[in-house]
């Protein structure tokens, strides 16, 4: 249990026991849950500053609204530590990004007070929506029900597109919704203080709402361009006084701003939200400090976003052991030595600068980094754009990221074989962030796109090389994959060299089995070639380097002369394995009696845990690769022995 003085937090067992509680005691029971929070992230590391920020905003919810029965969704989820400690998943929050422990984000699967799943941003609005919609239409066909439907979302979520989306066809549907709006960066809002409490208070009350539906329903009387005129001019009226404007036109009724760490601003203002009788969504507008309440959180936000274990006095973030630099800095420096030879090399991130590297681009580049938001669709056919003037943009997303813009990759880039590169930082296992963040997929989705290059280094120096291919390549859109983490150690090159388009390499000749490997499962490959060879099975080992165009030559040659042939990949099925069996197939190299072996993901989403774990759950390691050679071989026996030895 918590080391921290908790006792009124002692006394949660589940959100309706903070319906006891007086405003004093949930004013203590949030400084309580902000210390157990603080405490719990300096164990485990995960995201502090946007959880930190959401404590009485939490504490306001549940005390309000009747969870699990009103159904509440944090959008991406990060910042749902607070929540998770006040459902019933305290016992366990020690355990949060471990290995069979807590989800770091919101999961359908862990708590029926989950009932969203959440990772990406920006999905809450039109998932609540949808919520909202399915009660009205139960409540139509006789089936009574007025749960209340309340979606938090932050600032920065804002600057997708798919959030106005939802609200635009909200505020349309004229669907109760309720949204609560967290914002920490001040980017929306005016300050606040006693007096935009006041008049949020007053603009959410039954008597003002009442008086204002009186108003409308008298308006209707009115001819309709009258009408259209009066409702305009009281939206108006209240934008100038709350800032709520652009809210109001996409058809939500506005509150706020309120001081989001004042329970008894929040406290008020949500009771009357839920208590109105306005049937339209409403947007209640909150402002918070990332961070609040743990002075290095507050001071650094940026540094205490997501953090490793930390000293909860000093704040000092536990430092890894000396190793190799990370593929995210090799490839940040990779690009920036390309740039240093080309004016014409830009580079575009969707909101994570110091995730990609790119931070360390801009600090080289003002002028040619660009910073989009939280808008991956947009960075994909921006840099469409700038390829169509001759510049050569590097698009640098996480893998699990581009799939949100997926339409413009083919759209807008692939059909029409503009040389936009992608740089697809944490391909791959991702570790304590879990499915949701996994990079399984692009292979697949990318490999099937007529004209793609697609290249996978096997190590950091090979990362640099990859690099220097992707800035040579002008008549056609190209991508490189990198997973997240150090290095192996391998020496970096001074300049990056241009690789043969689709052409592998040999590492190591040996006999009856092969290995051909496509991205960083390389280093494996070549242990289990080690354990092979040290048993009697001398093994070939190659690197692919391509995924798309395959070195077919590569491939012909491994198939004619090996009995085994095994492929392996940090991809799902569907990507690099399954286009060299099909190449097989249609070059007959199949009939011949060739065992082909190709070692993928594994087709389920696996669970958060360490990277080096959960690719032993994929069976991807070295001693995997020794038992699929053994077992195409037809030995049982010494398969059994070679598992039992490893």
């Amino acid at each position: 249990m918590s080391p921290v003085s908790t006792p009124l937090l002692d006394r949660v067992r589940t959100p309706a026991d903070l319906r006891n509680f007086s405003p004093e005691q949930l004013r203590q029971l949030a400084d309580e849950l902000r210390a157990e929070t603080i405490d719990a992230v300096s164990v485990t590391g995960g995201h502090l500053g946007s959880s930190l920020g959401v404590v009485e905003l939490t504490v306001a919810i549940h005390a309000i609204f009747d969870t699990p029965s009103d159904r509440l969704l944090w959008d991406v989820g990060h910042q749902a530590y607070p929540h998770k400690i006040l459902t019933g998943r305290r016992e366990r929050i020690r355990t949060l990004r471990q290995g069979g422990g807590l989800s770091g984000f919101t999961r359908r699967a862990e708590s029926e007070y989950d009932p969203f799943g959440a990772a990406h941003s920006s999905t809450s609005i039109s998932a609540g929506l949808g919520m909202a919609v399915a009660r009205d239409l139960k409540a139509a066909r006789g089936e009574p029900d007025e749960r209340n439907v309340v979606c938090v979302i932050g600032d920065g979520a804002m600057s997708a597109g798919m959030a106005y989306e939802a609200m635009n066809n909200a505020g349309a549907r004229h669907s109760r919704l309720i949204v609560v709006l967290n914002d920490n960066d001040m980017s929306i809002a005016p300050p606040v203080g006693a007096m935009s409490a006041y008049l949020s208070r007053l603009m959410s009350s039954r008597k003002f709402l009442s008086l204002r539906e009186l108003g409308i329903k008298m308006a209707k009387r009115f001819p309709r361009g009258i009408e259209r005129t009066a409702r305009k001019a009281e939206e108006y009226a209240r934008g100038i006084l709350t800032g709520g404007t652009l809210f109001e036109e996409l058809g939500f009724y506005y509150v706020g701003p309120i001081d989001g760490h004042n329970l008894d601003h929040l406290i008020p203002v949500l009771r009357n939200v839920r208590e109105a009788e306005e049937q339209g969504p409403i947007l209640v507008h909150a402002i918070t400090v990332k961070g609040k309440g743990f002075t290095p959180a507050e001071k650094s936000a940026d540094k205490y976003h997501g953090v490793s274990k930390f000293n909860v006095v000093t704040g000092e973030q536990a430092k890894a052991p000396p190793g190799p630099p990370q593929y995210t800095k090799v490839f940040a420096e990779a690009l920036i030595a390309e740039a240093e030879r080309d004016p014409d090399i830009v580079a575009i991130t969707a909101a994570m600068p110091s995730g990609t590297g790119l931070d360390r681009f801009a600090k080289r580049f003002p002028d040619r980094s660009f910073d989009v938001g939280i808008a991956e669709q947009h960075a994909v056919t921006f840099a469409a754009g700038l390829a169509c003037e001759g510049m050569k943009p590097f698009c640098a997303i996480y893998s699990t990221f581009l799939q949100r813009a997926y339409d413009q990759v083919v759209h807008d880039v692939a059909i029409q074989g503009l040389p936009v590169r992608f740089a697809m930082d944490r391909a791959g296992p991702v570790g304590a962030d879990g499915a949701t963040h996994s990079g399984s997929f692009d292979v697949t989705y990318l490999g099937c796109l007529p004209g793609f290059v697609i290249m996978g280094p096997s190590d950091e120096g090979e990362l640099v090389h990859a690099v220097a291919t992707a800035a040579a390549i002008n008549d056609r859109p190209s991508a490189l994959r990198y997973p997240r983490g150090e290095g192996l150690g391998a020496a970096l090159p001074e300049r990056g060299q241009a690789w043969e388009i689709g052409k592998g390499r040999v590492m190591r000749e040996g006999g009856s089995v092969a290995i051909l490997s496509f991205g960083t499962r390389l280093a494996d490959a070549l242990r289990a070639a080690d354990e092979l060879g040290a048993r009697g099975l001398p093994t070939t080992v190659a690197d692919a380097r391509f995924a798309k165009p395959l070195d077919t030559a590569l491939i012909e040659q491994l198939a004619r002369h090996h009995e085994v042939l095994i492929t392996i990949e940090e991809n799902a099925i569907g990507g690099f394995g399954s286009a060299v069996s099909h190449h097989l197939a249609w070059a007959g190299l199949l009939d011949r009696g060739l065992k082909l072996r190709p070692m993928v993901l594994p087709d389920v989403f696996i669970d958060h845990d360490s990277q080096a774990k959960q690719l032993a759950v994929a069976r991807l390691t070295a001693k995997d690769i020794v038992a699929a050679a053994v077992g195409a071989l037809g030995q049982p026996a010494r398969k059994a022995q070679l598992l039992t030895a490893g």
